[in-house]
């Protein structure tokens, strides 16, 4: 018969602060013996192995934040979650990732195992996000670590433009950790930040702003804050050419979260006509799909607003 004289209180309390999970060693802290334990964990038993010395107290699927939990108990005391599973756990995304990237110090050597990748670095963070027992870095050095895994610049680009667009970042941060990690991993990421401090702002601008780039034509000012000569504020155009007077807009709805918003867009659109801006509009799918005939409107449309007199406006930087 499984020995039951261990300190029950005590495991419910680990439990209950860890969603559940525990390790070996906090175990064998509450008293359980290596029969209880062996016990609870055999074939159809109520308690499952996650990863060596790391248990799920439940039967089913553990959840996410049980998997937070069990990466960080098998990484050891200090370490923090950073890369995907740290933008789900401070709420950047909510997309449960395939790896959990767990920092840990240089001179530890836990291993990679099943779903945790275990990165040992000299620069752990001084700052962290605590969730309980779990912690997190902070969203610039998450957003980093994410964008130097991946291999495609689209993904890399929508990262980190939505980042900046939502307010969940702000790009001097992201700049602030780039000289930090491998240069070879980090091409997608410069280029991308490079693109948003030029007033990119999402995938469908930078990928216009190739276009327009390839066909050779002028590169407008991008998320140009627009002004009357009196100083009045009229709008703030996606791309514009001052010497043209023309704006281009990128009508992407992924920018766009409701209705109302969407009808400020028109309307902000028909304020430029009236000060005499020439306005284009073109879709994602147009950018991507008939690059022939966006760069054809762009083209006519700059020698249509260059043949008359320059508009009275002044265009700024938006931050």
């Amino acid at each position: 018969m499984p020995d039951s004289t261990f300190d029950q209180a005590r495991l419910t309390a680990t439990l209950r602060a860890q969603d559940n999970v525990l390790s070996r060693q906090q175990a064998l802290a509450c008293g359980m013996t290596r029969s209880t334990l062996a016990h609870r964990l055999r074939p159809g038993g109520p308690w499952q192995r996650l990863l060596p010395g790391v248990y799920l107290a439940q039967t089913g699927a553990p959840s996410v934040v049980q998997k937070d939990m069990a990466a960080l108990l098998h990484a050891g005391p200090g370490s923090v979650l950073t890369g995907p599973a740290a933008l789900r756990g401070l709420g950047i995304t909510d997309v449960e990732p395939a790896l959990f990237d767990v920092l840990v110090p240089n001179s530890r050597r836990p291993r990679s195992m099943a779903f945790v990748t275990i990165h040992r670095t000299t620069r752990m963070p001084e700052r962290v996000v605590s969730e309980g027992p779990r912690l997190y870095t902070l969203p610039p050095r998450a957003l980093v670590d994410t964008a130097r895994g991946m291999t495609s610049l689209p993904e890399v680009r929508a990262l980190i433009a939505g980042a900046v667009q939502r307010g969940d970042c702000p790009l001097r941060a992201l700049v602030g950790e780039l000289p930090h990690g491998r240069a070879r991993s980090s091409a997608l990421l410069r280029q991308a930040l490079a693109e948003v401090a030029d007033g990119i702002r999402s995938v469908a601008e930078a990928e216009f702003k190739d276009l327009i780039n390839q066909a050779g034509l002028p590169e407008p000012m991008f998320n140009a804050r627009l002004f009357t000569a009196d100083g009045s504020f009229i709008a703030t155009a996606d791309a514009w050419w001052p010497d043209a007077g023309v704006a281009a807009e990128v009508d992407s709805r992924e920018w766009h979260l409701s209705p109302a918003q969407w009808e400020r867009t028109m309307r902000r659109r028909a304020t430029m006509t009236s000060r005499g801006i020439l306005v284009l509009h073109f879709t994602p799918r147009q950018i991507r799909f008939e690059p022939t005939t966006v760069i054809a409107a762009v083209a006519d449309t700059l020698q249509t607003g260059r043949a008359r007199p320059a508009l009275p406006i002044t265009a700024r930087q938006a931050t």
